[in-house]
């Protein structure tokens, strides 16, 4: 860790998400000072009075969209956050974006513009989907996952992994300042691949049901989900699961000196911990 950084305070949006937790164990881990920033902690991204207590006094930030980074309103809510957060001096600002998806650039751009310390951090997709969220109860509860993910190979990372390059971004100089760096798993495998991996370390039969990404959005439209987050999800999955990203990244080795850690530990942790039993 450099010098100038053991001292280091740094707000972590998303602070109780499934990157945002780990950035911010991993960064005290690393013995900086972690604000957390959520709703939770009085912090809004949709409220900007709630932005500057938040940001004030602090070096770093590590910024998290709520909704998909390619959604309409990100770019607008980046810029302007990272604008905010340089005027009141905090300079050095990790942006987490996603692999491959066109619709992301407009919030990686509003970051470039923003006169910070940049670093983006472009991501596969995350093993942890597996495990937190909407997935994982259709999981549990059906022993079925029906996804818009067809046969594309993807290379799973694991969040930890994206949280120790996160932190080495900020705590290593200048080093990853306006670069960005694209990370992903050690391996391919198709969704169903990643479920049958799933199923041998939860000791359960669970099957993959692919269906297209227009179909799934009107699963989730049926579950309560609005319109207007709908359609930049399906407009994602159209992106992001055409093969597309069916390739590695060497971002995690590049940064940390080592291997993404692999899926199959990944699968057998959480089924340890009971994640996917009935």
């Amino acid at each position: 860790m450099a010098e100038n950084t053991r001292n280091m305070t740094v707000v972590v949006t998303g602070a109780s998400g499934r990157t945002g937790s780990r950035v911010a164990q991993a960064a005290q881990a690393a013995g900086l000072t972690v604000r957390a920033a959520s709703r939770a902690h009085g912090f809004d991204w949709e409220d900007r009075s709630t932005w500057a207590d938040v940001l004030r006094g602090a070096d770093a930030a590590y910024l998290v969209h709520p909704s998909d980074i390619g959604a309409p309103n990100a770019a607008r809510a980046v810029g302007l956050l990272s604008h905010e957060a340089v005027g009141l001096g905090v300079r050095r600002l990790v942006l987490l974006s996603s692999r491959g998806q066109e619709g992301a650039r407009a919030a990686e751009e509003a970051l470039r513009g923003s006169g910070a310390d940049w670093t983006v951090v472009q991501s596969a997709w995350f093993a942890q989907n597996f495990s937190e969220g909407p997935l994982v109860a259709e999981l549990r509860q059906s022993g079925q996952l029906v996804f818009p993910g067809g046969e594309v190979p993807e290379p799973f990372i694991d969040v930890r992994d994206i949280a120790d390059v996160v932190v080495a971004a900020l705590t290593d100089g200048d080093r990853y300042v306006g670069r960005a760096v694209a990370v992903s798993g050690p391996r391919l495998l198709t969704f169903g691949e990643a479920v049958a991996e799933i199923a041998g370390a939860a000791g359960r039969e669970l099957t993959y049901r692919a269906v297209s990404a227009r179909r799934y959005g009107e699963t989730l439209t049926g579950f309560g989900v609005p319109a207007e987050e709908v359609e930049p999800l399906v407009e994602a999955f159209e992106q992001l699961l055409d093969g597309r990203n069916a390739h590695l990244s060497d971002g995690v080795r590049q940064v940390l000196g080592r291997e993404p850690r692999d899926f199959a530990d990944f699968a057998r942790e959480a089924a340890a911990a009971g994640t996917w039993k009935p």
